[in-house]
């Protein structure tokens, strides 16, 4: 069965109160057709997983500035003021995760880990209500996995069979959240058949992707 679906089908795979990864930083590398998929379909109160929100009309920014956002899980806001106005007005839930941390959390969520070990964040604010480990007299925080019920991933080129590449650094956090959630779903720049693509150059395997949706202009 063909992994290939029109942006119409996305609606099928979302419900409110769902958790999404997106790839992405500033919007490099976020999936902006599939994310104005998510606005048609009205799907509201996501959990979104991202390193950032992106600017208020770029990347998952529009998810922010039109409401559909119950909590979100990033490194910073900064770029996007209405994430913070909503977050000040209580409208919006804001987890704040240094961005190693951040990854390495999702890795492994990907990995079937139980979480992590880290230093960062011990003695300040970012260790309230974690668990601290102690190794060779060295404070750890237990960092706890993340996982999503669906992921939005970028790329630049895909088969039809669902191996991927991507275009330099929009391929920041895409890799990593395709191996961590339930389902994935892909837009891509440029579409060509299995077999197509030189082996060495495939970042993620087919095995991950459940759906690609290739690009549209917005």
């Amino acid at each position: 069965m063909s992994k290939v679906i029109s942006v119409a089908e996305v609606k099928h795979h979302l419900f409110d109160g769902m958790s999404i990864m997106s790839g992405g930083f500033m919007g490099i590398g976020s999936a902006e057709t599939l994310v104005q998929a998510i606005l048609e379909a009205g799907t509201k109160d996501i959990t979104l997983i991202s390193s950032d929100t992106a600017l208020i009309d770029t990347g998952v920014g529009p998810l922010i500035a039109n409401n559909r956002i119950k909590k979100v899980i990033a490194s910073h806001i900064g770029t996007n003021p209405e994430t913070g106005k909503k977050m000040i007005a209580g409208e919006i839930e804001v987890e704040l995760v240094p961005q190693g941390t951040f990854a390495e959390r999702i890795r492994a969520g990907g990995a079937g880990l139980g979480g992590i070990l880290t230093p960062t964040g011990v003695g300040t604010v970012v260790e309230e209500g974690k668990q601290k480990i102690q190794i060779d007299h060295i404070d750890y925080l237990l960092e706890l996995p993340l996982k999503a019920d669906l992921a939005l991933i970028k790329a630049h080129t895909a088969d039809t069979a669902g191996n991927l590449i991507y275009d330099g650094s929009a391929r920041n956090f895409n890799p990593l959240m395709a191996l961590a959630c339930k389902t994935v779903i892909v837009e891509t720049d440029y579409l060509v058949e299995a077999g197509e693509l030189e082996p060495n150059h495939i970042i993620t395997p087919a095995t991950l992707v459940d759906y690609i949706v290739l690009k549209t202009a917005l």
